[in-house]
């Protein structure tokens, strides 16, 4: 697995947070879910990206 992923996905976790955070204190909670949401999303579709590279991958190895 390659650190890079785990940072990138880390990266976009702490910023979600942040963002998170101040919409809730400035009473904007609707959105705070909806960016909280956003980034789920975003991250699912990297891991999504990534699994199929590894099926691709795997593939090749067993000449599939």
């Amino acid at each position: 697995m390659e650190v890079d992923l785990i940072f990138q996905i880390a990266g976009i976790g702490i910023v979600v947070a942040v963002i998170n955070q101040l919409l809730s204190r400035a009473g904007r909670d609707e959105q705070a879910l909806l960016v909280t949401i956003a980034g789920l999303v975003v991250v699912l579709f990297i891991l999504t990206e990534r699994i199929g590279q590894l099926f691709i991958q795997i593939k090749q190895i067993f000449n599939l």
